[in-house]
């Protein structure tokens, strides 16, 4: 990012203050998640497609047998996670609050569509919103969805193969709902490269954010803390709603063009 483009953000008549955003379990279920999904990813991948094979008995080498089991406590992990940090959106505080990722309330409504122009390069004002910016929220909305439906699908598949006095054979009632063994194995395989395509957009937006908004944005993740202008505190969003209104002096209609 150029100096000039940092200028438009930040200058000396706006001082940075230190709020802590992210508290200790949403940093912790965040790393969980992508550890997780990493090995969940590696082990999956292979049981499907198992590239390496080992000669002799099946018995003296257990390859696929150590890929189920580590994908097994894996999936334990990640469940937990997910349903963590679901609790914590109701006892977390604001920055980790549920209507952070609806956009509930009138404001972050009205802040989606400047959001995305600011994406889609037609604003030069970043999001100026301490925590998640409402059309970030929505696509962690839809996230959270495909994670439960993958934490089903994958319960039931591995319901499917269980001993019959096992707790999780209770999870085999889930197989109608995904339409069958097959359905359910397609759809846990489809999730699986959804999740990989918005980790590598998450990736790629975090490190423009750290860029262009230079306020700990990457960094957040490991200590909780930004640092961020005092106004995006006070009135999140209102960068956004002033740089439109400004914009919108300068448009002109049809019938504007006509009389000149």
């Amino acid at each position: 990012m150029s100096q000039a483009a940092a200028a438009v953000r930040y200058s000396d008549q706006e001082p940075l203050v230190k709020v802590y955003v992210w508290e200790w379990p949403v940093r912790l279920t965040h790393w969980l998640n992508a550890i997780t999904i990493w090995v969940l990813s590696v082990t999956g991948v292979y049981m499907g497609y198992p590239l390496l094979l080992a000669t002799g008995e099946a018995s003296h080498h257990f390859l696929m047998g150590w890929a189920k089991l580590i994908h097994y406590y894996a999936a334990i992990v990640f469940t937990l996670s997910v349903l963590s940090r679901i609790l914590w959106m109701v006892r977390g505080n604001r920055f980790a609050s549920w209507r952070y990722f609806i956009p509930w309330g009138k404001v972050r409504f009205k802040a989606i569509g400047p959001t995305l122009g600011y994406y889609l390069f037609r604003l030069r004002t970043p999001p100026g919103i301490v925590g998640h910016n409402p059309l970030a929220g929505i696509f962690y909305t839809f996230m959270f969805i495909l994670f439960l439906v993958q934490i089903g699908t994958g319960m039931a598949m591995y319901a499917a193969s269980a001993h019959y006095d096992s707790p999780v054979k209770f999870f085999e009632t889930l197989l109608p709902l995904f339409g069958g063994l097959q359905t359910a194995r397609f759809i846990h395989h489809g999730i699986m490269w959804l999740i990989w395509a918005f980790f590598v957009h998450h990736v790629y937006s975090a490190i423009l954010m750290s860029q262009v908004e230079p306020t700990a944005t990457m960094e957040s993740i490991f200590s909780g803390y930004k640092f961020v202008p005092r106004d995006d505190v006070i009135h999140p969003g209102s960068r956004f709603h002033e740089e439109v209104a400004a914009r919108r002096k300068t448009w002109r209609t049809p019938k504007e063009d006509k009389k000149e």
